[in-house]
């Protein structure tokens, strides 16, 4: 069985005319393959990340895909100001946000004996508290338009445990009940709030950040033999966040095959 990935997949029109927000969109991860699919399902993008140089060269390279300028702030999502400031920034460019994408994550290895109470907060903080912040900065402005969707990235470590992970999966299953409880919360009011479980996507931050053993390692517990492109996990974000997903809500999907 080849290891390669798939085409690269058209776009279908999925999202036309609607207006996405994504966090975390900056670079060559998960966050940036969302933005560039939502462009190519019909979607306008406005987008962010903490890092400066990367998040213009983001929305250059976006801009080049729509054809059209791509709006974007610098936002540190451990800052309430700061995304209240986004969500307000993107309404102002937008006009309305249809779709909030919520990709902003923090990871890292260290075993529990070993961990200092900064480590613990900062992955939770990024991770589960963003989610939270974003979430709840932008249901007012769905509310009030009785409708949207948010989409969460978690993880499959929000099911299974793996040494030197406890930080990142508590702050990923957090994610996953905020998922679920959030839902509950705003179905009646025309919201969906639904996350993507992925395993891993391979990328080059990740491969300059993880030591080759450990990919190989990850990539042989894959069925495929190979880690996720970020568009593949991008698609079923782009899925969730379109109309073809308008009775799900609070699901966690797994983006793997993890048998989770």
């Amino acid at each position: 069985m080849s290891k390669l990935p798939p085409p690269y997949p058209e776009g279908h029109a999925l999202l036309e005319g609607k207006n996405v927000l994504i966090t975390a969109a900056a670079g060559a991860g998960i966050g940036f393959a969302a933005a560039r699919r939502c462009i190519e399902e019909g979607a306008r993008v406005f987008i962010s990340d903490v890092h400066p140089l990367r998040t213009e060269q983001a929305a250059e390279s976006l801009s080049e895909v729509a054809d059209a300028p791509v709006g974007f702030r610098l936002c540190d999502v451990t800052s309430e100001d700061q995304v209240r400031s986004l969500v307000a920034a993107a309404v102002e460019s937008l006009g309305h946000i249809d779709v909030l994408i919520n990709n902003a994550g923090l990871g890292g290895t260290c075993d529990v004996v070993d961990m200092q109470d900064d480590d613990w907060f900062r992955v939770i903080d990024v991770t589960l508290h963003s989610a939270f912040r974003m979430t709840r900065a932008v249901l007012p402005h769905m509310i009030e338009r009785a409708r949207g969707a948010i989409v969460n990235n978690a993880s499959v470590l929000g099911w299974r445990a793996q040494k030197g992970q406890s930080h990142y999966a508590a702050a990923k299953a957090g994610v996953m009940a905020l998922t679920r409880c959030s839902a509950l919360e705003v179905a009646e009011q025309g919201v969906r709030i639904n996350a993507v479980a992925p395993s891993f996507a391979t990328h080059p931050f990740l491969e300059k950040t993880t030591p080759k053993e450990q990919l190989q390692a990850l990539e042989a517990a894959e069925a495929y033999g190979r880690g996720a492109q970020p568009w593949e996990v991008a698609n079923v974000m782009v899925f969730l966040g379109s109309d073809y997903a308008s009775y799900m809500t609070g699901e966690i999907v797994s983006v793997s095959s993890q048998r989770a």
